[in-house]
């Protein structure tokens, strides 16, 4: 039940005494949403917060990411930035799929792929970081080494900067998540492969696409151009191939554009002018679609949010996930007075049902868009031909955010 603090005077004015958090220092390591979300939350109840980012700067651009459902509002209105989103959002319309000609199979609903508001993940990120950047200390090019938890604190040694002392560090450092590897052991223990990879990258909008999307699959394999800014120069490929687990450096980017080449090749519809706007793009993004599975998110001292924590590399919502746990674990610290035991395990409690349930969802994208067989595809597209009708579109609509409303949320200190 949700937790009316109004309705309790003497509970009222003990969260206004413990929601001040300036005794708390604390090290977010990531700058991409959860770090920023939560460096937001935290900077309202006067928390010392550091993020430290191994990025050289800011990360522009990235895939849209989208928020839908009442709880997502709900969490965006309270950070202050329900109306940054809706200023910045893409507009994305109808997806199409289509066949190796182009003509349209089917359309899919914007609500399906883009929610109640799409924004780009640079776009959200700049907003949080704007919000924050005068409260909050940021670290770019640099990266935590080493964490000592101790009863007064964590010793953190960093990769360039001088070893410091926080109260709490939290790993907002996605699905290869350093932290995570640091105090909670190698990623191979947490991360479960779904049998398919997906590579983004900008491209030339050589189809003229004005906010909309066409998408192309064969057995095993799909391409997706889209363009979601109405940029007439610019649009942005997607790759989504099935495959067994393949053995790659993760930094190496000429490795990872001769594997898309080699599995992309000979395929019909625009994938030619595709596969020459991989090869000659230095912003490419190439990594499994997986999941992560912890049985704790925090120990000691330091916890995970977001994809570092029940991540999922795409369809989970994780984006939204991130934001409404950074609001949970800023708010569960305020009501605690800066007591983590306290606040870390109410986060585990109230967060851990609603991500896997986002999660659950996310193990359907790799064979929605690259299904095994032709057969599959036929299924596919006839079932989202059924849905994106009229009679089925609230079903439709209600089905989409189901998991992204599923948790109750407490009346935190405003």
């Amino acid at each position: 039940m949700t937790e009316n603090t109004t309705a309790h005077p003497s509970r009222s004015r003990h969260l206004s005494r413990s929601r001040h958090l300036s005794h708390l220092t604390v090290l977010i390591s990531g700058a991409s949403v959860a770090g920023p979300a939560l460096a937001l939350g935290l900077a309202r109840y006067g928390a010392r917060v550091t993020v430290v980012e191994k990025a050289p700067a800011l990360r522009d651009g990235g895939f849209a990411v989208d928020f839908r459902g009442h709880i997502h509002r709900r969490v965006l209105t309270a950070m202050g930035i329900w109306d940054d989103v809706h200023a910045h959002q893409t507009h994305m319309g109808r997806q199409c799929v289509v066949d190796a000609d182009g003509t349209p199979r089917v359309d899919l609903p914007a609500e399906m792929m883009s929610g109640d508001v799409e924004i780009s993940r640079g776009d959200l990120a700049r907003i949080m970081y704007e919000r924050t950047k005068d409260r909050v200390e940021y670290v770019f090019g640099d990266s935590i080494t080493a964490l000592t938890d101790t009863p007064d604190g964590v010793e953190v040694s960093f990769e360039r900067g001088a070893p410091r002392r926080f109260d709490l560090v939290f790993g907002a450092d996605g699905l290869h998540s350093n932290t995570r590897r640091l105090v909670f052991g190698e990623e191979s223990r947490y991360l479960r492969f779904f049998d398919h990879y997906v590579a983004g990258f900008p491209m030339p909008n050589h189809l003229g696409l004005d906010r909309t999307g066409r998408l192309y699959s064969e057995p095993g394999r799909c391409v997706v151009i889209g363009n979601s800014d109405g940029d007439p120069e610019r649009a942005g490929a997607l790759l989504v191939f099935r495959s067994e687990r393949l053995a790659y450096d993760r930094r190496d980017v000429a490795a990872h554009k001769r594997i898309l080449a080699e599995r992309f090749a000979g395929m019909g519809w625009e994938t030619p002018a595709v596969l020459k706007a991989l090869e000659e793009t230095d912003d490419l993004y190439f990594d499994a679609i997986a999941q992560i599975h912890i049985d704790r998110l925090t120990r000691g001292r330091v916890a995970l949010i977001g994809d570092a924590g029940y991540g999922a590399t795409m369809g989970g919502m994780g984006t939204g996930v991130a934001i409404v746990a950074a609001h949970v674990l800023a708010g569960e610290l305020a009501l605690a007075g800066g007591d983590h035991r306290t606040a870390f395990a109410e986060y585990e409690t109230r967060i851990r049902d609603f991500a896997r349930g986002c999660q659950k969802i996310s193990g359907n994208a790799g064979p929605f868009f690259a299904p095994a067989t032709e057969r599959r595809i036929r299924s596919r597209d006839r079932m989202y031909r059924l849905l994106g009708s009229r009679l089925l579109a609230g079903f439709f609509k209600r089905l989409t955010e189901k998991a992204a409303t599923a948790i109750e949320l407490r009346d935190y200190p405003a």
